[in-house]
């Protein structure tokens, strides 16, 4: 079995990866599988493992690294078609338990996404899902739909080899065509992401697959987590505030935003 892992570090974000990397390499289908890190980066001594593949990316800023993730691995797609699965892993991905077959596509379902996790209640109702209100978005999901609604985080995603490029493809020429029309989804690809995986069907991983380090309580326990990328680097905190008069502008924001969903 030959597993392709794409990984994505620039500037601040390069000291994550060898955590990243040892633990992928100690906890993910340890001993069943060949795997293999294609690591975008602008950093060529980040690694010198021979399963590492470093290729020089540099640092566009916020929000291009991230919104056209999709495009950059279409350049190596010669190289993808050679493996059996694909998985993208966020760069503050860490295995943190063993992780076996269960995270590959089931024979039904050929995607795997990761549902948000989500912790608070009075928000889990779709309409406070972060979906693209935008309809000239090609991210764009709308109210009122028959299927139930989901909402799936950009950090993990993956699937067989064939079926996942094919998504990143549609999905890098979705985004290219919002962006040279000046649009930006509210969640760049992960916006694109969600309304992907409403028209195909993917394996949803449960949170014990998905789960921010900041949310994980006593009685829980994960097997992947997204750093708290603040407790490693302060720059990540970027001065976001964090005072009761902030969260209530904020819940505010959301709120007002979910009831414009439904009247537009």
């Amino acid at each position: 079995m030959k597993i392709a892992i794409l990984y994505i570090c620039t500037g601040k974000y390069n000291q994550f990866f060898n955590d990243f990397y040892s633990s992928c390499e100690s906890k993910f289908l340890k001993g069943r599988a060949d795997k293999e890190y294609f690591v975008f980066t602008d950093d060529l001594s980040i690694s010198n493992q021979k399963n590492v593949h470093l290729i020089e990316r540099q640092c566009m800023g916020f929000p291009l690294d991230s919104l056209l993730r999709f495009e950059i691995f279409m350049t190596i797609k010669d190289k993808l078609l050679k493996f059996d699965y694909i998985f993208f892993f966020n760069s503050n991905a860490l295995f943190v338990d063993s992780v076996g077959i269960e995270l590959l596509p089931s024979n039904s379902e050929k995607l795997v996404g990761a549902e948000w996790p989500g912790k608070r209640k009075p928000f889990k109702h779709p309409m406070f899902y972060p979906y693209d209100r935008n309809k000239n978005s090609a991210a764009y999901i709308a109210p009122y739909e028959k299927q139930p609604y989901l909402y799936y985080m950009g950090g993990l995603n993956g699937g067989e080899a064939k079926a996942y490029l094919n998504m990143i493809s549609t999905l890098a020429q979705n985004i290219r065509r919002d962006y040279d029309a000046g649009i930006i989804a509210r969640v760049h690809d992960e916006s694109h992401i969600n309304k992907y995986f409403r028209a195909h069907p993917c394996k949803i991983l449960s949170p014990e697959y998905c789960m921010p380090e900041e949310w994980i309580t006593p009685e829980f326990t994960p097997k992947i987590i997204f750093r708290d990328k603040v407790k490693v680097d302060q720059y990540f905190n970027k001065g976001r505030s964090s005072s009761y008069g902030s969260k209530i502008k904020k819940s505010a924001l959301i709120i007002k935003d979910a009831l414009i969903w439904y009247l537009k």
